[in-house]
């Protein structure tokens, strides 16, 4: 058993900063990418940033600039650093992982998702 578990979200006004982070437990062998996507009401989950195992990064134009994504290998957590939000930022954020578990299954795994909302 593999869990994602995301923390961080929350609403903010537009202008600054939050950190949303995502833990990864249970039977792991070993993590590949780590990643960040998002979904808007009405649209579809789309990719925020990709961060590999050796900390080669990608990011959505949208918020090249803004934002950064990082990992803690020895934690099993990927971070992303959000600064200079906009309204637009708002959607639900959903941590993904590539992981292999210690009974040799290679998965995609999901965390259940934090709210960011970015308003005045």
């Amino acid at each position: 058993q593999v869990q994602l578990v995301e923390s961080g979200g929350g609403l903010v006004q537009p202008g600054g900063s939050l950190r949303l982070s995502c833990a990864a437990s249970g039977s792991i062998y070993s993590i590949y990418s780590m990643a960040w996507y998002r979904q808007a009401p009405g649209k579809e989950r789309d990719l925020v940033a990709v961060i590999s195992s050796g900390g080669g990064t990608n990011y959505a134009d949208s918020v090249k600039g803004r934002f950064t994504i990082s990992r803690d290998n020895a934690k099993n957590t990927v971070y992303l650093q959000m600064t200079s939000l906009k309204p637009e930022d708002t959607a639900v954020y959903y941590c993904n992982a590539d992981i292999r578990t210690t009974r040799g299954f290679r998965n995609d795994y999901w965390g259940q998702g934090t709210q960011v909302t970015v308003s005045s």
